[in-house]
């Protein structure tokens, strides 16, 4: 049975509006790309282990779920819908999705067009078992389809009742800010965040993105606000590690181990060791103290990963600390927006 509604006096959960919505969801969000199908990858899990990851992330109050339609091809929204149906009501939850990579073989089967936005929301919602979804995201930026034949398509999927707000992840700022003012312009349903890579190893989203968001009212959800692990301490060099996903990232080192990166990893665990806490919480901590960041989004597929990341929330680093985290990073170019 759904637990009660008295767990959100118990929780010591935030909650925060969404951008300038009133939209409230927690101050963490579950990011469901790690529970899904095994075949898929060999780091995800399947139903059954992830259900516990679940029943935590709502008895610890969190209300937001981030997934996507190409997770696990599907899997991972029906795993997280069933998961989500078994332990909340439909109204405690926030449910996320995103739509634009390949779904099969199929040309109009991916990207941004009218067609397969359409097509694709009512696949979601069937996966999920749900009749709407809190949040449709575009998962990147679409080269090939008009600007505005994917706007109004997202406009007309929230006025048919599919979607309550519409969101947007990684791209150019120039990109984005050319999409709110053309949603604008036309009266068509404005993106109400932005969901980009932002991290202590990556942080050009700095330059650029984050004023955007913060001047235009955005809220901001980062992807992989541990680096897939590699600020956590769970990443030596590439192929290395204490987990499948560490061994068989190929994605990782294109973004990451740099030198300058690891000698952040140095500093974040130095931080840790003298504070008694683990490299999780003071690399989400840094996250968490920018005044952009809305909810970052985290992966858990280990009991403590979710422990750590609550605790996380009420780590207040110094601006001694601050520097020293911050000062070995050197930039990188962008990789994650294709």
């Amino acid at each position: 049975m759904p637990p009660s509604d008295h767990r959100y006096a118990e929780a010591e959960m935030d909650y925060v509006r969404l951008g300038a919505t009133g939209l409230k969801v927690s101050r963490l969000c579950l990011g469901c790309m790690s529970y899904g199908s095994s075949k898929w990858r060999p780091w995800v899990f399947d139903e059954e282990q992830s259900l516990p990851f679940f029943r935590k992330a709502i008895e610890a109050g969190i209300n937001f779920f981030d997934t996507a339609d190409v997770y696990s091809l599907g899997e991972s929204e029906r795993v997280t819908g069933k998961a989500l149906k078994q332990f909340a009501k439909r109204h405690e939850v926030v449910i996320a999705t995103k739509v634009h990579g390949p779904m099969g073989k199929d040309p109009n089967n991916k990207g941004l067009s009218r067609k397969h936005i359409m097509d694709a929301i009512d696949r979601s919602l069937e996966r999920l078992g749900v009749d709407y979804v809190d949040l449709y995201q575009i998962h990147r930026f679409d080269h090939e389809t008009p600007i505005e034949e994917t706007l109004e398509a997202l406009s007309d999927v929230v006025r048919a009742g599919k979607a309550r707000y519409i969101g947007a992840s990684s791209m150019y700022a120039w990109q984005f800010a050319k999409m709110l003012a053309t949603s604008r312009a036309n009266g068509w349903t404005p993106f109400v965040c932005m969901q980009p890579q932002y991290n202590l190893v990556y942080r050009e989203e700095e330059r650029e993105m984050l004023p955007l968001c913060l001047d235009q009212g955005v809220g901001v959800i980062p992807w992989s606000p541990l680096a897939r692990g590699f600020l956590a301490g769970g990443r030596a060099r590439p192929g290395e590690g204490g987990t499948e996903r560490a061994r068989s990232d190929e994605f990782s080192p294109r973004l990451y181990y740099r030198e300058s990166d690891f000698k952040i990893v140095d500093a974040v665990t130095e931080i840790a060791k003298a504070r008694g806490v683990s490299n999780m919480q003071i690399a989400l901590a840094w996250v968490l103290r920018h005044s952009a960041v809305t909810s970052p989004i985290i992966g858990s597929t280990k009991p403590h990963h979710l422990d750590e990341a609550l605790d996380a929330l009420k780590v207040q680093l110094t601006d001694q600390e601050v520097k020293a985290l911050e000062e070995p990073y050197q930039s990188k170019p962008v990789l994650d927006h294709l």
